[in-house]
């Protein structure tokens, strides 16, 4: 029997409520995934794999900014979590770019630019040919 090995995370941390991470809400990062696990004794967890994620973005209110922390979106093509946002983490714009790096490098690896855009429902495929120089 293969033993599995263990996950190797790049970034861990924690919902934080006024600067503390006094939260049973913890989010994770690997090479391939994002995790967010909630609960004390009953715990979801959920996952998107990286190179599903199309979009990015940073939410800094007053409070987060006087406690040093902020919020990240990830907006994706997961059916089950099409968005995940992780709450109230330190550092958020030097995990924004460490999670975009990733994505990419996942991307990347799978060597899929343009394939999750051309599988878009709400995309017209005849005109990002057509941007392209693809078709006339």
């Amino acid at each position: 029997m293969k033993t599995l090995e263990p996950l190797k995370y790049i970034w861990k941390d924690r919902k934080r409520y006024f600067g503390l991470p006094i939260s049973f809400t913890r989010y994770s990062l690997t090479d391939d995934r994002i995790f967010c696990e909630t609960g004390l004794l009953n715990l979801k967890g959920e996952e998107i794999l990286l190179y599903r994620v199309r979009d990015l973005s940073l939410r800094l209110s007053l409070g987060q900014r006087i406690f040093r922390v902020g919020s990240i979106i990830l907006q994706s093509s997961d059916r089950s979590t099409p968005s995940l946002e992780l709450r109230n983490i330190r550092q958020p714009r030097e995990v924004k770019e460490l999670i975009h790096q990733q994505v990419e490098n996942a991307k990347l690896s799978r060597k899929m630019r343009l394939g999750e855009i051309l599988e878009d429902p709400d995309f017209d495929n005849d005109d990002a040919a057509e941007g392209m120089g693809l078709i006339d």
